[in-house]
């Protein structure tokens, strides 16, 4: 079965989304699917997959992506390809599949983060005024009502209610197809291992209470409502938090902001072994704005560390709220997370969720999510 691949982006330096799909291609290989990508991406290899790197040039650097969707798909087409799947906008797609959720979700999200009804209001004019931004939204409606347009896959139900809302796509044409991580395999003595080298690391003793956050975009995926969150507990006292942050990106106006409001936050840079961190921390934090379905709740609950997240990420839908962690309504919900965030300062609470998670199987892997997306490979095939 020879698959076209379509994906503007495979550099896992970029973020979540770009990790996943490497890993998603890597277990499509091993079900027996020849896997052809067409990236923007250089210099990219990956065992068993043949990559075209597709270089868009142009003066007009907004209408990088746009060019990129047209390119690829003229690429495509001159091939011979059992299935065409494409993770950005495609005329000429079987399957469109976005990782990053819907653009008009997105950008619907990027103005809610937005903190004031003039901060909002602005943004939402500056989107308007976007040329790529525009022209994304434009494709992606096109390539949605063409006609016989692709199936379309949700990395979660909150993704298929983007379609539904945004689009009027009719539930028949979704398939949920719950993103993946591979599990974590270590054993115990693995655990205490990472738990006592990253702690010693940063100064941080076996028995202070660490709180763990990861996020390359650091805005929308909740520092600021984190910090806020942060001044209450050292306001109220009673509950000693050592904040850790994992992530790249520019973290001195967070980290100035973190000083004025008197928060101690150690920001630790990009971290290559993320999962020694969810061993040596007590909770996850992911209070974002936006996520479609993020890899770093999978992650923390496959490691068996509670989280907090939001409704704003299909991954909560994977939570069990009072469970495994629990999910807030908003990240504006500032004094909830606090409390949350008390709660689980009890070690007794806290060890009968990591015991819960552990006796549950982890079901959320990635080579699950690889196996769905294959039988729809199959059932497109069979037609």
């Amino acid at each position: 079965m020879r698959v076209a691949l379509i994906v503007e982006w495979l550099d896992s330096r970029r973020g979540g989304a770009e990790t996943s799909t490497g890993q998603f291609i890597a277990h499509l290989c091993e079900l027996g699917a020849e896997i052809e990508v067409f990236t923007r991406s250089e210099d990219c290899e990956i065992p068993g997959v043949t990559v075209r790197t597709l270089s868009v040039a142009g003066l007009f650097k907004p209408l990088g992506t746009p060019l990129f969707c047209q390119k690829a798909d003229r690429a495509v087409a001159n091939g011979r390809f059992s299935v065409i799947h494409s993770l950005v906008p495609s005329m000429v797609a079987d399957i469109y599949q976005p990782r990053g959720g819907s653009y008009a979700e997105t950008m619907r999200r990027n103005v809610a983060l937005r903190r004031g009804a003039l901060s909002r209001w602005t943004k939402a004019l500056a989107q308007k005024a976007s040329i790529k931004q525009q022209m994304m939204l434009m494709l992606e409606s096109k390539c949605i009502h063409r006609e016989g347009g692709p199936a379309i896959l949700a990395l979660s139900d909150y993704v298929r209610r983007q379609f539904r809302e945004h689009y009027q796509v009719e539930d028949s044409r979704i398939r949920v197809v719950f993103n993946g991580v591979d599990p974590d395999d270590s054993d115990e003595q693995t655990r205490r291992d990472h738990r006592s080298d990253v702690r010693r690391r940063h100064a941080i003793a076996e028995n202070e209470y660490v709180v763990l956050m990861v996020a390359h975009n650091l805005r929308l995926k909740g520092l600021g409502p984190w910090i806020d969150a942060l001044a209450l507990l050292e306001r109220d006292g009673g509950c000693q938090v050592r904040a850790v942050v994992a992530g790249k990106g520019d973290v001195r106006p967070w980290r100035r902001l973190a000083e004025q409001r008197g928060v101690p936050i150690s920001f630790v840079g990009p971290v290559a072994a993320i999962r020694d961190y969810y061993h040596a921390c007590d909770v996850l934090v992911h209070p974002t704005y936006y996520d479609p379905c993020s890899r770093v709740v999978l992650e923390s609950i496959a490691s068996g560390l509670p989280c907090i997240t939001t409704r704003f990420d299909g991954a909560a839908e994977a939570v069990r709220d009072g469970d495994s962690g629990y999910v807030l309504n908003s990240p504006e919900e500032v004094e909830e997370l606090a409390a949350r965030v008390r709660t689980l300062s009890d070690a007794d609470i806290r060890g009968q969720m990591v015991q819960t998670i552990k006796n549950r199987e982890f079901s959320h892997t990635m080579r699950k999510h690889a196996d769905a997306v294959f039988d729809v490979y199959r059932t497109l095939c069979a037609r």
